[in-house]
Parts: C-alpha cells; structure tokens; sequence
C-alpha cells in the first residue's frame, strides 16, 4: 500500500473514532427520565393520562340530604335490621298470644228480704213465705233468720239467687210444760236455681229459696 493510501486509512479511522465519542457523549446528556429499563418499563412515575381506546366513567357526585321545611333531615341508621325485624316479630306473637283480659263478673244485688218455701212432712202442707234480712220469721217449730239475700243476673232469662239462712228448732210452748231450748238445724247458703243443692232437711220439714225481693215485705 503506497503512502498516500495508508493516510487515507487513518483518517477514515479517526473519523470513525470522533463520531462514536460524539454519539456516546449524546447519549449520556440525555436525562434519565427518557432512559429504559432491560424490561422497557419506565422508571419514572406513571402517568395519569388514560390508555388510548379506553372509557372514562367519571364518579357520580354524592346526592344531597333531603330537606323538609328548610331544615335537613337526617335519619338514624338501624343498627342490625334483622334484629329490629326479629324483636318486632316478637313483640307482635307475644301480644297476640296473650289473652284478652276477661270481663269484670257485674257485683250481686243485695235485697231486703227473702221467699222461701217450707214443707211440712208429716201434715204435706207447704208454706211460701217472706222472710225479711235481719229478721226472725217463724213457721210452726222452725224459725228462720236471713243473713243475706243476692241476685246476679238480673234482667236475663234465668236470674240466679241466693240466700244465707240459719234455721233453729224452737218448740212452742205447751200448758205447764217449759219448752226446751232453741237448737239449730241448719246454717249455710241456699240457691234458688238449685233447690236440691243445699236444702234444710229434717225428719219433719225442708225448706228451700224460692228468689230474693226486690223490695221489704209489708209487715
């Protein structure tokens, strides 16, 4: 190779050194914000600009509370529904359950006086008579007393009546001979709607109520 060519070659190589110290120099004096990764990732913060080709679906705004005569309404949340549920449920079974309270038995009427009925076993006679509240009436040789006399159901069809009645043996006395002392054969309630209850009986009489009077028997 003459001369001439030889410095032909070093200046070609020379050149190619200047424009590769150039390029190397380029490229370092860019920043580091436009440098990749090995994974082509960029190391800067990413950007909040959407992927071309997506939607945007922007967040609805928080409706306003309700207003009532200028002022705002707010409402307690319900803590458990379920469980508010469920004690409402509870409360309504128990009150349907639970029985209606019965109606108050009306009082009795108390009377003044007493009827009864007297049989006399030995004679079949039988005597209706009115025996006044507090007052001793004789029949033959018993005497009643009336301690109270009460109806309850006045006004329906089957009025129910009865009587506390104590009842002594008490002869009379005969020409020269004392009689003997009172003694008592009965003591408890009559009801006029069970005669067969709870009458007197005795060898010789029975007697039984018949109603209660409404008014005192003329004396």
């Amino acid at each position: 190779m003459t001369p001439k060519g030889r410095r032909g070659g070093w200046r070609a190589l020379w050149l190619g050194a200047a424009l590769a110290t150039a390029a190397g120099v380029a490229v370092l004096a860019q920043p580091s914000s436009n440098q990749t990764g090995g994974g082509g990732e960029s190391s800067g913060p990413p950007s909040s600009e959407t992927p071309p080709g997506v939607p945007v679906i922007p967040v609805p705004p928080e409706p306003p509370p309700p207003v009532a005569d200028g002022n705002v309404v707010t409402s307690a949340p319900v803590a458990n529904p379920k469980h508010h549920e469920a004690a409402t449920n509870a409360a309504e079974s128990e009150a349907a359950a639970k029985p209606p309270p019965l109606p108050s038995a009306p009082k009795p009427v108390r009377s003044p006086a007493a009827i009864i009925q007297a049989l006399d076993k030995v004679t079949a006679e039988t005597m209706r008579f009115a025996a006044p509240v507090g007052k001793p009436v004789r029949y033959k040789n018993l005497v009643f007393l009336v301690r109270a006399c009460e109806s309850t159901g006045l006004g329906s069809a089957s009025p129910n009546a009865s009587a506390y009645v104590m009842v002594d043996n008490a002869p009379l006395a005969s020409e020269g001979v004392a009689p003997p002392p009172p003694k008592q054969v009965f003591k408890g309630w009559m009801f006029a709607n069970s005669p067969g209850l709870n009458p007197l009986q005795s060898p010789i009489y029975d007697a039984w109520l018949i109603a209660c009077m409404a008014s005192p028997p003329p004396a």
